[in-house]
Order: C-alpha cells, then sequence, then structure tokens
C-alpha cells in the first residue's frame, strides 16, 4: 500500500479501510486474474539480488591461476622467440599452449556455470510458500509471488511472507529480532493504532521475514519485496558467500599439497635436464622452463573443485526427484556417513491420512466405517458379542457422540474441501480427520456454524499437549463454551466431571482408570488417541482479551476419539533397507507408548516392544539417558526438549544422526543432529530453515533413498578423484624417471635440442583430455546396487584413504613403468633396442600414456570391485572415451596438429602395441583387487566400509 493510496500508514487504518483501499475482499480475497495483474505490475516478492558476475568476468577468472598465468607467460616468450628466429611458418608451440590453455578455461566455465545453475535450481525447489486464500479458497503458493491486497494465514511455526495488516488473530506473537533485534516475542492484536508509532510498537502489523511464535492470525498483504521493512534495509545486508563444503575444503589442501610436491619434482626435473644434458642458450631453457610449468599444470587437478561442485549439484538434483531437497551442499557428505536416522512417526512411518475409527464415552464404545477424508461410513456400537445384526446406539451415546464429535470440530483449525469428488484437507491431518468423523454422524458444517461462534481459542502447545477455543452458544445463551482436546492423560488431569448423556457426573478414581485402560485398549490396537473435554463460563465474566491455558481446569470429560494412520507400506521395506545398511532407525513420536510399540514393531524398528517416554526421560540423568539409548528404539509422548536430549545422548556414543522434525520447537534437535530434516508437507517454515534437507513427501523411505544417494554421490567423487590423482602421477613419475634414467632407455638427443620422454605440448595435451570428460562422466556413474550393503563410512575419515593412495600410486608406478617401456623399445639403445627416431618415440610414449588414463579411468570405478562389473552401466563415460581416443587419433594423424605437438603417424602394429602395454595396468588392478577380495571374505565386511 502506498502512501498515494491513502494519506496514512496501513498500521494507522482500520483494518476495513486497508482492506478497501487495496481493493481486496476480506473473506474471499483477491481473484487470481487480479492477482497476476499486480504481480506483473509490482514484480515478484523478493529482494533485490546484488548483480550478477558478468560471464566475460567470469571466464577471465579461468586465467587467474598462477600456473595459467605461467603458462600464458611461456607462450609470449614462445611467440617472441619464433618472431626472432623464424625456424617454422607458424608458431606451432605458442598456438598449441594457447589452445590447450583456452579450452581449459572454456570447460571451467563451463562447469562453473552448470553448478551455479544446478546450485540455483536447488534454491528455487526449497523457496518458501504462503497460504493465501484466493477466489475464496485456501491456497499454497511460492511467497514470491504474494501481491498486496493478498489475504494470508499464518500461525505457529510460519514465517511471514510479506509487510501485512492483521484482520484478525487468536493469542497471535510474533519474533521480529531479525527486524527490531528485540529477543522478546511481540504479541499483535489487529486494533487500529491512532499516533505514530516505531516498527516494534505496530502491534497490528506483521512484517516480512519475522516469525510466528505461538497463534495464528488472517492479515492482508500492504507491502511486497523492496517495498517492504526489510526490503528497504536490504541494502545494509551482505551477500551470502558462496557455500564451501567440508569435502571440498579437504580437496582444496589436498590440491594445495599435490601442489608444492608437483612444483617441487618438476623444479628437480629442471635441475636435473640442466645439468644432465648441459643445457646452454636462452632457447633451450626456455623449452626447460616451459616443460617444468607444463608438467606442473598438467598435475595439479586445479579443476577439481568446480567437478566435484558440479557433481554434488547434479547428484542433488538426483535426490530431489526423489523428493529430497537438500539445503546445503555439506549434508550430502555427511549422508553418507549417517548410521542413525531418528524419526517421526506420524506422515513419516506412517501415510499421514488419520481416520477415526473409534468414540469411547461413558456409554460405550461406537465405531465409524470408511477410510481416508470422504466423508462417507457406518456408524455402529462396537460390541464383544457375536451377533447376525447390528445393535442400536442408545440415546444417551447418541448424545455423548454429538458431543465428543462436536468438541473435536470446533476446536480445530483445519478445513474440509471437495473438488472434483475428491476430499481432502487444508491443516493438520489428525484435525481433518475429526472433521469427516463429525460428518459422518450428520453434524455439518452448516448446523454446527449456526449454533456455536468462535470467540477465542488458546493455541495448540507442545508442553501442554492439548488446544481450546471458545464459542457462544446460540441454545445456551449466556454462556461461554470451551472446547478441548489434547493427550487424553494430560486431559483427564484437567476434568473434575464426566459428560454421561445431557448430564455430567463426578469423575471418580474407579472413572479415571477406567477411561485409561479404555486409552491403553484403543492404543494396543494401534490407534492414535485424543482426549475431547468441555466446559461452560459465564459470558459476564469472559475477557476476550484475557485469554489463557487457565481456562482449561474443572473440565467435563467427554470422551476417548481413536484414529488410525497405518504405517505407509514402502515404510518397513525402507527401515529393513536402513538395517542392512548399517544405520539404525530410531522412531520418536508424541503418541502413546503403546501405539508407538505397537507401530515401531509392526515396522522392524523394535522387536521387544519396549517404548520410553518422556516422562521417564525427564526422571534420567545424562548418563543414565546414554545407556538407554543404546537399547531402545522407540520413545513415545516426548516434547521437543526430549528430542534435543535423544540426540544428544546418541552422539555421545559417536553416531552420525540425522533427525526428523516439523515444529517450531524442533529448531534446536535439527541443528543439533549431524543432519536435520524437516518435513516438506507439514513441517513449519522455522524447522525448514533449520534443516539441511526437507522431504517433499515426509516420507522414512525418502530418507533411506537420500541416504542412498548420498553414498552414491561420495562414492563417485572418490571414483573420479582416483582416477585423476592415479594419471596424473603417472605422468610425472614418467617425466622424473624419463630424464634420471634417459641414458639407461636410450633416450638421447642425437643432435641439437633436448632429449626429452614427453613435450609440453603433449603433457598438457594429456591433461586436456584426461581432466575433462572422463572425470566428470565417472561422477555421473550410477549406484551399482552395493551402497546400502556396506555400513556407513566411519566418522571422521577423509575423502582419501590409505587404501585408496596405495592403489593411486600402484597404478601410478603401472603408467609410468610401462609409458617409459615403450619409449625405450622405440629407439635406438636402451635395455630394449628399437629403430625409431626420437619424434616416433615421443609420439608412442603420448599415446601409450593417454591410453594408460582410459584404461584407468575404467578400474578407479572401485577399489575392490571388478571393473568388468556393470562395464556398460555409465554409457557417458563409455562416450567420453571415444571422444578422447577421436582426440588422440586426430592428434596422431591430422597434419596441422602433428607441428604443434612434435607427433608422426603411427601404424595399426604401433596403436595394438601401445594398447597391450597399455592394459596392463588393467590386468595387473584385477589381480590386486582379486587379492583384496579374499582378504576381506577372511576379515569380514566391515573391512570394506571405508573403501
Amino acid at each position: 500500500m502506498t502512501s498515494e493510496q491513502s494519506p496514512l500508514a496501513p498500521y494507522r487504518l482500520s483494518s476495513d479501510a486497508v482492506i478497501s483501499a487495496l481493493g481486496s475482499n476480506g473473506q474471499n480475497g483477491l481473484d487470481g486474474d487480479e492477482a497476476d495483474q499486480r504481480l506483473e505490475r509490482d514484480g515478484p516478492n523478493e529482494l533485490s539480488a546484488s548483480r550478477p558476475v558478468p560471464g566475460w568476468r567470469k571466464l577471465l577468472a579461468q586465467f587467474s591461476d598462477t600456473l595459467v598465468i605461467l603458462l600464458l607467460l611461456a607462450a609470449a616468450i614462445s611467440s617472441a622467440l619464433w618472431l626472432i628466429e623464424r625456424d617454422s611458418p607458424l608458431p606451432y608451440e605458442a598456438i598449441a599452449i594457447l589452445a590447450i590453455v583456452l579450452f581449459n578455461a572454456a570447460m571451467g566455465y563451463i562447469q562453473q556455470a552448470r553448478a551455479e545453475q544446478a546450485v540455483a535450481e536447488l534454491q528455487q525447489m526449497s523457496a518458501a510458500q504462503a497460504r493465501v486464500i484466493r477466489d475464496g479458497q485456501q491456497q499454497s503458493i511460492p511467497a514470491a509471488r504474494l501481491v498486496a491486497g493478498d489475504i494470508i494465514l499464518v500461525e505457529e511455526g510460519d514465517t511471514i511472507p510479506a509487510d501485512s495488516r492483521l484482520i484478525q488473530s487468536v493469542s497471535l506473537q510474533t519474533s521480529e529480532a531479525t527486524l527490531t533485534g528485540e529477543s522478546l516475542p511481540e504479541s499483535k492484536d489487529p486494533e487500529t493504532i491512532i499516533d505514530d508509532a516505531p516498527i516494534g510498537d505496530r502491534q497490528n502489523m506483521i512484517f516480512s521475514g519475522t516469525t510466528v511464535t505461538y497463534g495464528r492470525g488472517t492479515a492482508i498483504v500492504t507491502a511486497t519485496g523492496m517495498q517492504s521493512q526489510i526490503g528497504q534495509i536490504a541494502g545494509m545486508l551482505e551477500q551470502a558467500p558462496p557455500e564451501t563444503t567440508p569435502l571440498q575444503q579437504d580437496l582444496a589442501r589436498v590440491g594445495r599439497m599435490l601442489g608444492l610436491v608437483v612444483i617441487m619434482i618438476a623444479v628437480v626435473i629442471i635441475l636435473t635436464i640442466i645439468l644432465v644434458d648441459h643445457v646452454t642458450g636462452f632457447s633451450a631453457l626456455f623449452d626447460v622452463l616451459i616443460l617444468g610449468v607444463a608438467l606442473a599444470v598438467a598435475a595439479v587437478p586445479e579443476g577439481l573443485p568446480a567437478i566435484v561442485t558440479a557433481v554434488l549439484a547434479l547428484g542433488v538434483q538426483r535426490m530431489a526427484r526423489r523428493n529430497a531437497i537438500v539445503r546445503h551442499l555439506a549434508a550430502v557428505e555427511t549422508l553418507g556417513a549417517a548410521n542413525v536416522i531418528a524419526s517421526d512417526k506420524t506422515g513419516t512411518l506412517t501415510r499421514n491420512e488419520m481416520t477415526v475409527k473409534a468414540i469411547v464415552t461413558a456409554s460405550g464404545r461406537v465405531t465409524l466405517g470408511g477410510t481416508g477424508y470422504e466423508p462417507a461410513g457406518e456408524v455402529s456400537v462396537h460390541t464383544t458379542l457375536p451377533s447376525s445384526g447390528s445393535v442400536a446406539v442408545s440415546e444417551p451415546l447418541r448424545m455423548e457422540l454429538e458431543r465428543a464429535l462436536t468438541v473435536g470440530d470446533r476446536a480445530t483449525n483445519a478445513v474440509l474441501q471437495e473438488d472434483d469428488g475428491q476430499w481432502t484437507v487444508q491443516g493438520d491431518p489428525t484435525e481433518g480427520a475429526l472433521l469427516v468423523a463429525a460428518r459422518k454422524i450428520g453434524l455439518t458444517e452448516a448446523i454446527l456454524d449456526a449454533r456455536y461462534e468462535r470467540v477465542g481459542e488458546v493455541p495448540f502447545s507442545s508442553e501442554r499437549k492439548m488446544m481450546s477455543t471458545l464459542h457462544t452458544d446460540r441454545q445456551h445463551k449466556g454462556h461461554i463454551q470451551v472446547f478441548t482436546k489434547g493427550a487424553p492423560d494430560v486431559l483427564l488431569g484437567r476434568c473434575d466431571r464426566e459428560r454421561l448423556g445431557d448430564t455430567s457426573r463426578p469423575l471418580t478414581e474407579e472413572r479415571r482408570s477406567e477411561i485409561l485402560q479404555a486409552n491403553e485398549q484403543l492404543a494396543g490396537e494401534a490407534l492414535r488417541t485424543l482426549g475431547v473435554a468441555a466446559r461452560y463460563l459465564p459470558e459476564d465474566g469472559f475477557e476476550a482479551d484475557n485469554i489463557d491455558d487457565d481456562l482449561e481446569q474443572d473440565l467435563i470429560f467427554v470422551g476417548l476419539i481413536g484414529m488410525i494412520d497405518p504405517p505407509r507400506e514402502e515404510a518397513k521395506q525402507a527401515v529393513a533397507q536402513a538395517r542392512s545398511a548399517g544405520i539404525r532407525p530410531v522412531m520418536i513420536t508424541g503418541d502413546h507408548p503403546v501405539t508407538a510399540a505397537v507401530i515401531g514393531a509392526e515396522l522392524g524398528i523394535c522387536t521387544d516392544g519396549r517404548a520410553i517416554t518422556g516422562a521417564e526421560i525427564d526422571g534420567m540423568t545424562d548418563e543414565a539417558l546414554y545407556q538407554t539409548v543404546q537399547d531402545v528404539s522407540v520413545y513415545a509422548r516426548v516434547n521437543p526438549e526430549h528430542k534435543l536430549r535423544i540426540v544428544k545422548a546418541l552422539q555421545n556414543d559417536k553416531n552420525i544422526v540425522a533427525m526428523t522434525g516439523d515444529g517450531v520447537n524442533d529448531a534446536p534437535a535439527l541443528r543439533t543432529a549431524d543432519i536435520g530434516i524437516a518435513m516438506g508437507i507439514n513441517g513449519t517454515d522455522v524447522s525448514r530453515k533449520a534443516s539441511d534437507i526437507i522431504l517433499a513427501d515426509d516420507n522414512f523411505a525418502t530418507i533411506v533413498a537420500a541416504v542412498e544417494e548420498g553414498r552414491t554421490i561420495f562414492a563417485n567423487i572418490r571414483k573420479f578423484l582416483r582416477y585423476l590423482l592415479s594419471s596424473n602421477i603417472g605422468e610425472v613419475l614418467t617425466m622424473f624417471f624419463g630424464v634420471l634414467l634417459a641414458d639407461v632407455i636410450g633416450l638421447t638427443a642425437n643432435g641439437a635440442g633436448l632429449a626429452l620422454p614427453l613435450l609440453a605440448t603433449q603433457i598438457l595435451w594429456i591433461n586436456m583430455v584426461s581432466d575433462g570428460a572422463p572425470a566428470l562422466a565417472l561422477g555421473l556413474d550410477p549406484g551399482d546396487g552395493a551402497a546400502m550393503t556396506k555400513p556407513p563410512r566411519p566418522r571422521g575419515e577423509g575423502i582419501l584413504t590409505r587404501d585408496m593412495w596405495a592403489g593411486i600410486v600402484f597404478v601410478g608406478i603401472i603408467t609410468a613403468t610401462g609409458t617409459l617401456l615403450v619409449l625405450d623399445a622405440s629407439m635406438p639403445g636402451g635395455l630394449i633396442a628399437g629403430t625409431g627416431s626420437l619424434a616416433y618415440g615421443q609420439t608412442m610414449a603420448f599415446t601409450t600414456l593417454v591410453l594408460f588414463s582410459m584404461f584407468t579411468v575404467f578400474i578407479s570405478r572401485s577399489d575392490e570391485q571388478s571393473a568388468f562389473s556393470g562395464l556398460f552401466s555409465n554409457l557417458w563415460l563409455w562416450a567420453a572415451v571415444g571422444g578422447s581416443l577421436l582426440l588422440q587419433m586426430a592428434v596422431v594423424y591430422l597434419p596441422f596438429l602433428q607441428k604443434p605437438f612434435s607427433t608422426v603417424s603411427l601404424s595399426l602394429e604401433d596403436w595394438l602395441f601401445c594398447a597391450a602395454v597399455a592394459s596392463s595396468v588393467l590386468w595387473l588392478r584385477e589381480l590386486s583387487k582379486m587379492v583384496i577380495r579374499l582378504q576381506e571374505k577372511e576379515s569380514g565386511p566391515t573391512a570394506a566400509g571405508s573403501r
């Protein structure tokens, strides 16, 4: 709402005046077409992002590495020498260096762009939602599509999506610390404020970015995006730095360490060449320096962080397709090591389609038929006696049944809707089930609305485990009715009388015991139980502005309501899969302990039927709880504080814990857990912001699927690390020992110039061919099906283990030995006499080294599984290898590439010889893997956990 629309700020106008000024409707909201027009006019409800970095700057950043700058300098000097000496038609060496540097820069730019795009898409997936009334219907829309004039609904746990003027509120409190710095929640009220007031004193306004800590409310949006209060100070906010995961930091350290080692080796090689070959003259010295720089560039996987980011982001997109939306890339790494999943029951292990099955009152028990949210089902009296017909519902039982479901219907905030014959619930599924049950016995919304008008509410809290609503009653004028629903054992403590027919009687200790026994019986049938109660208040003593939980005393107990939320069909299989993967499932619920134990046993989470309650946890010391969590896997009647203690106790036992949560008070436990998992359907905004992963379908099986994807992603990163480091070490060792053993292998210049195993341009070419497409294709390797048959990765284990380094060095030694053998056999002298020229020998060694890389890419898929296992499961890998081989053939046969790379054409026999030698790395590594598998078979499966 702008100043042109009204001379006063929205908080100084009545809510009706604001609705009128914004051309909206307090009951039906905006219509869809009008909302779309306003969105087009005013823009999305988003803060203006900082100006994106131009593409040309991102491209220039690819040339900022020190080694790349040295290569560019070398190319410039090489061009200058060519201009002076003119010993060839073109400066082939300089052209080759520049071409390779430009190609690598382009690849780096593309990889970075893809990674950024993937991360942006993930952020879009986890974008905030807002509940609005449009076209007279409650809808959930992306918060970015809100416009001024929208009617929004907010409740405990929501993040306010836009600045709004309150229309109605029920005990509404918001935390405005992000805006005002005030740490205590602010109470909100829709009353008009006459005078000017600072932001912190505008009790009838709720502001974008703040959080609802208690209660609920309805409001009209007055400002969105940069027009909101937080938008006006957006210029003071710093853009968050790019997320760097522990894995990327670890790889950066490995890269720096490897860089230092390689640079030292390059310096040694340069000095050795100069001293051994008695290099003199600037041109010769310059050639040696270029070689050293090229070797350093080729050996250091400087593109590794970009590849890791791309693989992580692409893997996370796969997880999103399986309904697990990752908010922080670091969670992907931790997922692979998780060994405990602490999950809520309702909606996660169960279907979250609550259906009332039984109502127990003072006069008996009634059973309701039907499933789901369709308000249709038979009403019958429950009896244990054999009968050929149905038993009629007695008059007292009918009255108690209607009273129980009236309380259940009125003490809710859910909405039952029908759309094309499909019945859905907007709001809490438990409350939706109560609405459906009331409709089944003929209590329609119209009937109840005509008699009862809500005038107040005491919202649900996890500490009280109940909620109450207050209503006027047109059949009992002069009184206010209090309707309360909550946990039966807690609610009974607030009751002193019991409903019987249309009267009440004292609630004796005997009846209390019988009610608790009935509650236990319902729970034993895997029914979730809810108690309902009521009381009358004199209307003249009622104060609408002074409603609190003191009203929840001296209640009349009406009955027990038992509802079932059946276990998900896929949950049992997911639990079994988790156990086979070395992950322990733990169920934490606010439900009854007997119900929790029954569901836990049915799903395979527990076998002893034992469930620990929150009350029992309260009586435990931290040490006693630490001992308990080692054996107990089901926890019932817990509140968020208990969840936090359970998580800490599990972590104290060195477990890596993934914890689910959906409420505001679950945020501390979600942050404390190694992986916080929020519910995408029934979770609050606060819990989502505190989480690492959001489940789009609130399904336990999705957590297990996410763990599997996390393990696959981590395994793929290890695969291309094996490949890159093995190939690079092979190149370095080839050059190092080729220079040291030049006389032994017959590597002589036979004239002017230097005699080297490989030239600088050839080394750079190998780097381009091997570090590009094949490495990225390894990162896309599909899971081999074995990820969930191994125990989790140990806590603290690095990305590169000792066994991995041993395999990498082993492959590097084979590569260098085979390449030098081919070089020796291709030229006169040395250990194996050949007949070729230096250029021929270098081309043979060059080709052999490329072929070694191509074989290495297949053996790098596992440290213990055969390369022939799932050989054709990754078609991207075969395409990358095929492309690399075509490029190598081009550099060997095409005249315009032969000159800059100093290659000569090879015969078919030459190619076969090079391939035969290069394949040695496959057969020798297969033999070593066979030995590893035999050792693992003897020592047990745990030996393979870290590979």
